[in-house]
């Protein structure tokens, strides 16, 4: 079937991607800008979404022996400066609180009043205020692991904002863990990378590139950060999760001491790892269409949705019932842990009530009127197959309802697959590398490069100040062999990914 020139986004992803992206979270009801600069309203929509994928990330952290717990927003200044490193990485991003009360001024407005002692910080993350609480806990090595996570809000008051991809608040997880060897610790944090892997690819259909971070994009106060990263349909590279090993930096500033095996005292060996509300932002961009919203099937916040179509001064009961029935039999179907979601959409607006589920992103759309329930048939439309659709017998629908999803699951994932192949390269020729990123533009951000890279801090910060590009990770399957670095021609003897980023 030939595509329609008619889409629902304008503009395009080709004619203006920050702008399409922007326009894909409005049609879809997915959030919008609050009266706080920099923040968002996550509406139902977009909410539901970040339920599931809290549910099912929850449980697979749950699976390593990780428990929940909540720590206080306020983090006194105090604790951020016992770790130097850390508390230069994030010193301007942070919001401070310095009064407990508002009272009047002499115009009857409000002003500041009651001067705290101490200023406090809006939590930008947590590994001081959670490092004040293990050192209470730990005394013995019988007393570690201590495996934590937490569900919260964080603030980092950023000057450049994007809707889930970059705001002043956002929503996230952090896990905080203490060891009693520095080998414990290491293969936590592999761990926690694999569990965000595992994730973002099966869940989301991301594909990602698995890495560590070179010195100068590490986590402040981190001796070593392993990352996720992911191709956006721009080429950008969007980092999906991390994971760092902490060393013995932050036990040592929190005092987070035991008594070994040996009787002797020790620090603890820490990690902390994080994932956020951008991953709504990468599927977006991963997936989405100039449609609208496409969604993996696995976290939606509904897999079909039923649109009942109605004769005009006809006796419309009997498609309502069929609808509902439809429904009834949909929802007995377990798809990975949970009952398949239906939504009925009754409302009489015409063809807009399909188009509005076509930019929610829905997996499964199906319209039932009566020659379908005269037919013992339902009509289907699969988000993924744009202006595909099809007639199926109502009973083969229901029992392959969970094939028919996961194969869109599929789908999508080898979709995105094959995009980040075709956009990835290995360059050598550093005029050739140049020439790729200053011609990257809008839509068109070059690509995922592998080029040598001879360690030099040097020679990665040129490359960023020139092209604003930046080396996303070193890949754990980047095979050791000997080349020239892309920028000063010394001896390599790896490839390291480049790309435009978020």
């Amino acid at each position: 079937m030939a595509k329609k020139n008619k889409t629902a986004i304008t503009p395009t992803r080709e004619q203006d991607y920050p702008a399409w992206y922007l326009e894909v979270i409005k049609v879809s009801d997915m959030a919008e800008n609050s009266p706080v600069r920099g923040c968002m309203v996550i509406k139902p929509w977009g909410y539901a979404l970040w339920e599931n994928m809290m549910r099912d990330m929850d449980a697979m952290f749950k699976e390593t022996n990780v428990k929940n717990a909540y720590f206080p927003l306020f983090i006194p200044l105090s604790y951020l400066e016992k770790e130097a490193e850390h508390v230069e990485g994030f010193a301007k991003e942070c919001a401070v609180v310095t009064h407990h009360k508002l009272e009047k001024d002499d115009k009857g407005g409000l002003k500041p009043a009651g001067k705290l002692a101490e200023p406090l910080i809006v939590r930008p993350t947590s590994e001081t205020i959670i490092g004040e609480s293990m050192a209470k806990w730990t005394s013995s090595y019988r007393d570690l692991p201590i495996l934590l996570n937490q569900w919260a809000n964080v603030v980092r008051w950023e000057m450049r904002t994007r809707m889930f991809l970059r705001t002043s608040e956002f929503l996230w997880q952090e896990g905080h863990t203490a060891h009693a060897t520095e080998v414990e610790a290491k293969e936590r944090t592999m761990l926690m990378l694999d569990v965000y892997t595992k994730f973002v690819e099966q869940y989301l259909a991301m594909p990602v590139i698995r890495g560590r971070k070179t010195a100068a994009e590490r986590f402040p106060g981190a001796d070593d950060t392993l990352c996720i990263e992911a191709m956006m349909q721009d080429k950008r590279a969007l980092q999906a999760g991390t994971s760092h090993f902490l060393g013995q930096n932050f036990a040592k500033g929190s005092n987070i001491k035991f008594q070994n095996e040996e009787g002797k005292e020790a620090y603890a060996w820490t990690t902390s790892w994080g994932s956020s509300t951008r991953m709504i932002g990468g599927m977006i961009m991963v997936h989405s269409d100039d449609d609208g919203l496409v969604l993996p099937p696995r976290v939606a916040p509904a897999h079909v949705v039923i649109l009942p179509i109605f004769k005009k001064d006809g006796d419309n009961r009997i498609v309502m019932e069929s609808a509902q029935s439809l429904k009834d039999a949909l929802g007995e179907k377990q798809y990975h842990g949970r009952k398949v979601e239906v939504e009925i959409d009754d409302r009489d607006i015409g063809g807009a009530r399909g188009w509005d589920w076509v930019k929610k992103g829905v997996p499964v759309r199906i319209e039932l009127g009566p020659r379908d329930i005269a037919q013992n048939s339902v009509f289907m439309a699969r988000r993924d197959e744009s202006g595909q659709k099809q007639s199926m017998n109502r009973e083969e629908f229901i029992d392959q309802i969970t094939d028919i999803l996961d194969n869109i699951q599929d789908n999508l994932f080898n979709r995105a697959i094959k995009y980040r192949k075709e956009n990835t390269f290995e360059i050598d020729d550093k005029k050739e590398f140049y020439t790729l990123y200053k011609k990257a533009k809008g839509y068109h951000n070059g690509a995922f490069v592998m080029a040598h890279w001879c360690g030099s801090q040097k020679c990665e910060e040129k490359i960023k100040q020139d092209l604003s590009v930046t080396i996303r990770c070193i890949p754990f399957d980047s095979p050791t062999e000997e080349g020239k670095c892309i920028c000063c021609d010394n001896s390599s003897s790896r490839r390291v990914l480049f790309a435009k980023a978020y």
